[in-house]
């Protein structure tokens, strides 16, 4: 999708949240990043996809990481826990978007950063495109 990287850097000992991890690729170059002594946490919605982000960061040796299945925008962490949290390609995808992001401020430290890469809409969409299927794969 983009890349959340590029607005700007994670320091060693950050903790990090991935929030929409699928398989585990933003997860980590975060956890290259945050190094031995930070933590990179995944939350996804589907088993397939936390169990495939897990597979793919054991694989990667990476151990500094924890990923956790959500059953919708509730994030599964203490308030005020996290550095950073970053997000590729998902917010687009919830339906409640203020209950979004008033999880992820709940779970970001007074001044974390919210890293995401995602798609917006800058103009109305046509009638005939309000509510359809067409309208979120485009």
């Amino acid at each position: 999708m983009g890349n959340p990287f590029s607005l700007g850097g994670i320091a060693p000992g950050h903790r990090v949240l991935d929030f929409g991890c699928g398989a585990g690729f933003d997860m980590f170059v975060a956890g290259n990043s945050v190094c031995t002594g930070g933590l990179v946490c995944g939350i996804d919605l589907t088993e397939d996809m936390v169990v495939r982000a897990t597979d793919n960061l054991r694989q990667a040796g990476l151990k500094n990481f924890e990923v956790r299945q959500v059953d919708a925008e509730d994030i599964p962490f203490a308030d005020d826990f996290f550095d950073v949290v970053i997000s590729n390609g998902v917010i687009n995808l919830s339906p409640c978007k203020q209950q979004c992001f008033a999880e992820i401020f709940r779970v970001l430290k007074p001044g974390g950063k919210l890293h995401f890469a995602d798609v917006i809409l800058e103009k109305d969409l046509p009638s005939h495109l309000i509510g359809s299927l067409e309208a979120w794969s485009q």
